[in-house]
C-alpha cells in the first residue's frame, strides 16, 4: 500500500503540459550496430540536459521527437554527476520551467515524464517525494513516480510543472524499484562546464561508487528493495550512528527492525523517526502497524489524533492499512 497523502494536490495542467513537450528522446547507434537511447529534457534554447550514461556507447548521438531528429555538435560532461547538457540546431521545443529542489517536502505529489523503453510518447508516471538527501548545491530525491529502461536523463516535475530532478539510477528487487533523481540546481555548474565534441562520454558515476563508499540513503536502498531485512538492519544501524539526526535513517532501521519481527526495537526507531520529522507519514502508519501487533491499542489511537493534525484524511487511510494488516492476503 503506498503511504502517504491521502488526496491528490492541485495542479497546473496547462503546465505540465508544456512540461510534457519539454522531454525528448537521446538517440544513437552504439558500436555493434544496435539503437541505444534515453531520454533528455529541454532546458535552453538548442540545449538538452540527459544522464552521462546514456551518452556511454554511441559515438554520433542525436535529439528526436517522433520523426523529427537533431544532431548532437557538443556536450558539457559531469560523468561523476551523471549529468550532461548537450547542444544541437534549429530545435523549436521551448526550454522547461525550472524549480527548487530545496523547496521539496516529504509526501510532496510529483510526476515523471520520459521515454520508457524507447517509446515514441514520454509516458507520465505520478507519485510522491519520499526522501530527500542534502547534496550541495540541492536534494538528491527519492520518489514513487517510476521510471523504466530509456527513462535515464528523463525529467521530474512538481505539480506546476517546473523541473525539480533529473531521473537517473533505481534499485530492484522483490519489494519493488527505488528511484532516484539528481537535483535541478546540479545543471547550474554544468552549463559553466567547457564544451566538448569528443563521444562516447565516459567516466564512473556516483552511483556506481563501490557500496562501502556510498552515502547510507543508497546503500540502504539495495537491501530494501531485495527486502534482505539482516542487511538493511546493520546498514541502518551504521546509519543511525552516523546520521542520528535522519528521519530517514532511523525510519529504514525500523522498517528492516519490523520486517524481522524485533517489534519493540522497531517501535523505538519509528519514534525516533517521527520525533525528527512529525509529518512524516510513513513512519506514523508503520508505527501505528507494530502498535497493533504489540495489543497497544492506546498508541494506535494516539497515532490517529497525530494524523488529524497533519490531514483528516489521513485517519481513514491509517484505519483501512491497519485492516489491511490484519486481513489482507500477503
Amino acid at each position: 500500500m503506498l503511504l502517504g497523502t491521502s488526496v491528490a494536490n492541485a495542479y497546473n495542467q496547462q503546465a505540465l503540459m508544456e512540461a510534457y513537450f519539454s522531454v525528448v528522446m537521446i538517440r544513437g547507434y552504439n558500436l555493434d550496430g544496435g539503437m541505444a537511447y534515453g531520454s533528455g529534457v529541454v532546458v535552453a534554447d538548442n540545449q538538452v540536459v540527459t544522464n552521462c550514461h546514456v551518452l556511454r556507447a554511441t559515438k554520433q548521438p542525436w535529439v528526436s521527437r517522433g520523426e523529427d531528429s537533431y544532431p548532437i555538435t557538443d556536450v558539457r560532461a559531469d560523468a561523476w554527476h551523471d549529468l550532461c547538457l548537450v547542444t544541437t540546431h534549429n530545435m523549436p521545443f521551448k526550454p522547461v520551467q525550472r524549480g527548487n529542489s530545496l523547496t521539496l517536502t516529504r509526501g510532496q505529489e510529483i510526476t515523471a515524464i520520459g521515454h520508457s523503453n524507447g517509446v515514441p510518447a514520454p509516458i507520465t508516471s505520478v507519485g510522491e517525494i519520499q526522501g530527500l538527501y542534502p547534496t550541495q548545491p540541492g536534494n538528491m530525491i527519492r520518489s514513487s513516480a517510476k521510471f523504466l529502461m530509456g527513462a535515464s536523463g528523463s525529467g521530474l516535475f512538481d505539480m506546476e510543472g517546473r523541473l525539480v530532478g533529473i531521473n537517473t539510477f533505481k534499485t530492484a528487487g522483490n519489494g519493488g524499484s527505488i528511484h532516484f533523481a539528481l537535483p535541478v540546481e546540479w545543471l547550474e555548474t554544468l552549463e559553466k562546464m567547457p564544451a566538448s565534441t569528443e563521444f562516447p562520454v565516459h567516466g564512473k558515476a556516483l552511483w556506481e561508487e563501490d557500496e562501502d563508499k556510498k552515502p547510507f540513503y543508497m546503500r540502504a536502498a539495495v537491501p530494501e528493495s531485495r527486502q534482505d531485512w539482516a542487511t538493511l538492519q546493520k546498514v541502518s544501524t551504521l546509519w543511525t550512528q552516523q546520521e542520528p539526526t535522519s528521519a530517514d535513517a532511523w525510519f529504514s532501521l525500523g522498517l528492516a527492525q519490523l520486517s524481522l519481527k524485533q517489534l519493540t526495537s522497531a517501535a523505538s526507531a519509528f519514534d525516533q523517526a517521527v520525533s525528527l520529522d512529525k509529518q512524516f507519514v510513513e513512519a506514523w502508519f508503520k508505527r501505528g502497524e507494530v502498535a497493533q501487533q504489540l495489543g497497544d491499542q492506546q498508541t494506535v489511537h494516539q497515532i490517529e489524533a497525530q494524523l488529524q493534525q497533519i490531514d483528516p484524511l489521513l485517519v481513514s487511510v491509517y484505519q483501512a492499512y491497519l485492516s489491511c494488516e490484519q486481513h489482507c492476503q500477503k
